[in-house]
């Protein structure tokens, strides 16, 4: 497998984290790429319209996207036991969970492209507050219904928990998640150990 590669994109770790935690991360053919908003790639828009990252090409030309496909997809690789369960409720608990990964996820990637990206005499504050808002409902979330899932069994939620959590430390360190949410914290602190978070620690 080919896959466009960004060091700093969380989505992108997402998909080296899980092929680390199932053996699969030798197989995997990192190619560069420029993919942000303003300026899209054009070498990943020849192969994934939107321009973004992760984009996989399979070794029989098949390309697949976004980080959610992924994902499934190399977990449907090996021989190990599965991140994604196959059925059931803790299927629906984990792939849920894992929305809401991708969901804090996106709304701190959108406050970031906005103080960092937007000209400040154009920036809008209401709807940086907006993102912001989503941010610590969701971590509110986590510390209140969904730490004893996470405590429970290392799946596709907790991994994408762990790496939104990751990029809230990348992008903002001053707001301090940790201080209304402690077991969400100690939680991250022990899984951030795991060798497949910590070689994909963000960086750039």
């Amino acid at each position: 497998m080919k896959l466009f590669h960004s060091p700093a994109s969380p989505y992108v770790r997402m998909v080296m984290a899980l092929a680390i935690e199932t053996g699969q991360a030798a197989k995997i053919e990192r190619l560069p790429s420029a993919a942000v908003p303003v300026k899209p790639d054009q070498t990943i828009r020849v192969h994934n319209p939107t321009g973004k990252v992760p984009t996989a090409i399979l070794d029989d030309g098949t390309v697949l996207f976004d980080s959610r496909v992924i994902c499934e997809y190399l977990d449907a690789q090996h021989p190990g036991e599965r991140l994604f369960p196959a059925e059931g409720a803790a299927r629906w608990q984990a792939l849920t969970l894992f929305a809401l990964a991708q969901g804090l996820l996106d709304a701190a990637l959108l406050a970031r492209y906005e103080l960092a990206m937007r000209p400040a005499e154009k920036r809008w504050d209401e709807w940086l507050a907006g993102q912001l808002g989503k941010i610590d409902a969701s971590v509110a979330a986590l510390e209140a219904e969904w730490i004893e899932h996470l405590e429970g069994r290392f799946d596709i939620g907790a991994l994408g928990v762990a790496c939104a959590l990751g990029y809230l430390d990348f992008r903002f360190p001053e707001r301090d998640w940790r201080k209304a949410a402690p077991r969400l914290a100690a939680w991250f602190e022990s899984v951030a150990e795991r060798p497949a978070l910590k070689e994909t620690r963000p960086q750039g």
